[in-house]
């Protein structure tokens, strides 16, 4: 029977080819092609363009059973790789800068394996490779609704993770994950020059006196045992050193747990855009779009990952994350169904696998990938043959 240890150097080369020849979300079409490929070769009936460019393949074991189904994306991001490496990718502003490609290629010589020992199963396993996690409003909805959870019991994903040493483990039942919110201000004033202000209604005043305001939202109006993040990344306004600007333009992310307290901060939110123009003299149009929900786990899935976690690493390798404010749309198959989403360590100070993700120079430990993947077909095992 094939071990994944004997795949090894087959999931480090797809891993590179992948990461030489990278999709931005949406615009996949080389990676899923190339994925449905494979598991054809492996003899599996394929799904393509699931949701839009989503692929799904189901695994029948011999026994009937439960069905769980295993999840990786496969979208990369636009952004310069600046790494000086031989898989160096070879797309001008587009780099798998989070790890995707890593969870592609595990998964599909996880695959492998399973079709391998597919006599000894009980139940079926479906997989998802899905297209643009990275971009909302995410692959995960869309192949949602095209079927790619019909029929499925249970689910499980990961995130290989740089920030958490290679051969860590990290999980958590309940919340792990920030629902990831996008805002946007206009702000429409008065121009004119510099040396009149009082002729003018001056939006970049207004804008600094809103981003001011915003963080008085969370600090003294949110209970301080709940968590939550309101975060300005832009602010633009004018071109002219002596000009004062008709308009300016606020953009920001605001991430939460409770959905009580999203809602509570986006009203907030618009009641203070409004306010804060009108009182200027200008006007304001905001913005609010809701991303992907809080990633929230289920306990007993959970303690399934816990458990085949420390079957592969060992338990003093294991441990109870924290809650992260990064968001992902895994949160919408766990809406659905009953699963658990973990985190893989891969960083790695030898290899030079320590920029975060979404960095130019992110990269990770590649034997991340033998754990993840021993970790998601020791739960798969578990979850169907019982435990």
């Amino acid at each position: 029977m094939i071990q994944l240890e004997e795949l090894y150097d087959e999931m480090v080369q797809l891993r590179r080819d992948f990461h030489e020849k990278p999709e931005l979300s949406f615009f996949e079409k080389e990676t899923p092609a190339f994925i449905a490929g494979y598991l054809r070769h492996l003899g599996l009936e394929v799904r393509t363009g699931v949701g839009g460019n989503g692929v799904v393949a189901k695994i029948t074991g011999r026994k009937q059973g439960k069905t769980v189904a295993l999840r990786a994306d496969f979208d990369a991001l636009p952004i310069q790789d600046e790494k000086e490496v031989s898989y160096k990718s070879k797309v001008p502003g587009v780099m798998h800068a989070c790890g995707h490609d890593a969870h592609t290629a595990m998964l599909l010589c996880v695959a492998k394996v399973l079709v391998d020992m597919k006599e000894e199963l009980c139940g079926t396993i479906v997989l998802i490779h899905q297209f643009a996690e990275e971009q909302a409003p995410g692959g995960a909805k869309p192949m949602i609704e095209a079927g790619c959870l019909d029929g499925v019991d249970a689910i499980f994903g990961l995130h290989f993770w740089s920030m958490i040493p290679y051969g860590k483990v990290g999980w958590r039942n309940g919340p792990i994950m920030a629902a990831a919110d996008r805002f946007n201000l206009t702000i429409n004033g008065k121009g004119g020059h510099g040396a009149a202000p009082h002729e003018t209604v001056d939006p970049i005043v207004t804008g600094t006196s809103f981003i001011q305001q915003l963080q008085h939202i969370v600090s003294r109006s949110i209970d301080p045992l709940k968590s939550a993040v309101v975060t300005v990344g832009q602010f633009h306004a004018g071109n002219s050193f002596n000009v004062i600007p008709d308009k300016a333009e606020i953009e920001g992310t605001v991430r939460t747990f409770d959905p009580a307290v999203q809602s509570f901060i986006m009203a907030r939110m618009e009641k203070l855009a409004e306010n804060v123009c009108e009182s200027a003299g200008g006007s304001g149009h905001f913005v609010y779009t809701k991303g992907y929900p809080a990633v929230v786990n289920h306990e007993a899935e959970t303690k399934i990952v816990a458990a085949s976690a420390e079957t592969v690493v060992g338990a003093e390798n294991t441990f109870e994350m924290t809650p992260m404010m990064g968001g992902e749309d895994f949160a919408y198959y766990l809406q659905k169904i009953p699963g658990s989403f973990f985190f893989v360590g891969a960083g790695n100070e030898e290899t030079g696998a320590v920029y975060p993700h979404h960095h130019p120079k992110f990269d990770l430990d590649e034997r991340a990938m033998l754990i993840g993947g021993k970790i998601l077909l020791t739960t798969a095992l578990l979850y169907l043959h019982g435990n």
